[in-house]
């Protein structure tokens, strides 16, 4: 499928990007194709151009979906012989456009300052575009949802290998141990990413947090594992062949849980489930969201600041996932309207310093008329109780 500006950018002359499509997910999504280091993206009245240098040019021209692929050194000697002594891309991206009469330059935000100011010098109008840069990149096709399940595959083995190790551990003043050593967040997280990995997945920050650390939501925790304190678990890989992220929570427990515990999981439980119910095409995150934090307040869980540290319901409910794990739409209270074909995590939490934190996540695909739950993983809390 190409990449399409909106309606309201077309009557721009051209699109640029200077960037690395390995960390540029909008010029990945653009061209199909991924490198290491930086190369130039033109759209031109239509026709979508590389210009590549000699060690990539024969990859892009096999591997590409673009309309031309241009070599970066003939075009770089066109412009010495005008009498540039060191040419910079902005130098061989003016020699290219030249020809083209344009004036004006759609930009990601993010563009490289030094490549803004040097066109601006030239004569160039440049027009930012925050994300999202490709609007249509939000409603995934039939090809990207089935790249997102099967990272989601992936992902829900590597934690349920996890939750094994938890089920084998015995519980020694007040931690988890197996095979004669404490079981750490440490031995977890690499059981996890190293599972991960057989799946051709590749995992950053992988979340196992309990007790404490759990209440702090981007904690990934460190050291043995508590007994009888909830374990929140948060993993999302990027699969290394389609990039497709997918995105998982779920919170455990070795060992009986307290009341209050077991009622804090429900209530987000329910909570979620209840927002799962509400997204459909048409529906608002915003709306959705505020349903969420009204049923928590109502439940008694009330939200703000405690001796300096925030507890109860304070981030969003969900996000796009895709090409980046975090993108467009959002379930928040700032809220996007959502649309058939989006893939939206759904992720309530609780978080109380003293008792515990609960989060539970799953990924949606929106329907016309509801949601595919793209997750089937279970949600159990109490291990001890299977």
């Amino acid at each position: 499928m190409k990449p399409t500006l909106p309606p309201s950018d077309k009557s721009n002359p051209a699109v640029l990007f200077i960037a690395a499509s390995e960390h540029d997910s909008n010029l990945y999504y653009a061209t199909r194709f991924i490198a290491p280091d930086p190369f130039i993206f033109l759209e031109v009245k239509g026709e979508r151009i590389l210009i590549m240098s000699d060690l990539e040019l024969d990859r892009a021209r096999a591997q590409a979906t673009v309309d031309r692929v241009l070599s970066y050194s003939e075009l770089e000697w066109k412009v010495r012989r005008q009498g540039v002594a060191d040419p910079t891309p902005v130098d061989v991206v003016h020699m290219f456009l030249k020809k083209q009469k344009v004036e004006t330059l759609i930009v990601p935000a993010n563009f490289p300052f030094v490549h803004a100011v040097r066109l601006q010098e030239l004569g160039y109008r440049l027009t930012p575009k925050r994300d999202p840069f490709y609007e249509r990149r939000a409603v995934k096709t039939s090809e990207e949802i089935r790249y997102i399940e099967e990272t989601q595959r992936a992902t829900e083995e590597a934690v349920a290998a996890a939750i094994t190790a938890l089920r084998r551990s015995t519980i020694k003043h007040g931690e988890l141990w197996l095979d004669g050593e404490r079981l750490t967040s440490e031995r977890v997280k690499k059981l996890i990413n190293m599972k991960l990995m057989e799946r051709d997945c590749i995992a950053q920050h992988t979340i196992v947090a309990g007790g404490e650390q759990a209440c702090d939501p981007h904690h990934e925790g460190e050291g043995p594992l508590p007994a009888r304190r909830s374990i929140i678990f948060d993993v999302f890989p990027r699969s290394a062949v389609s990039r497709y992220f997918a995105d998982m929570s779920r919170t455990v427990i070795r060992g009986p849980a307290s009341k209050a515990l077991r009622r804090l999981y429900q209530t987000v439980k329910d909570a979620q489930e209840e927002a799962i119910a509400r997204i459909k095409d048409g529906a608002d995150g915003k709306k959705i969201h505020q349903g969420i934090c009204d049923r928590f307040e109502k439940a008694g869980y009330r939200t703000g600041r405690v001796n300096g540290r925030m507890q109860g319901y304070f981030h969003g409910t969900g996000h796009g996932v895709g090409l980046d794990i975090h993108e467009a739409p959002r379930i928040s209270r700032t809220g996007s309207l959502l649309q058939e074909g989006h893939v939206v995590t759904v992720e309530p939490g609780l978080y109380y310093p003293g008792l515990g934190a609960v989060r539970i996540e799953d990924m949606v695909v929106v329907t016309k008329d509801g949601c595919r739950n793209l997750t089937s993983f279970p949600k159990v809390f109490e291990l001890d109780r299977e």
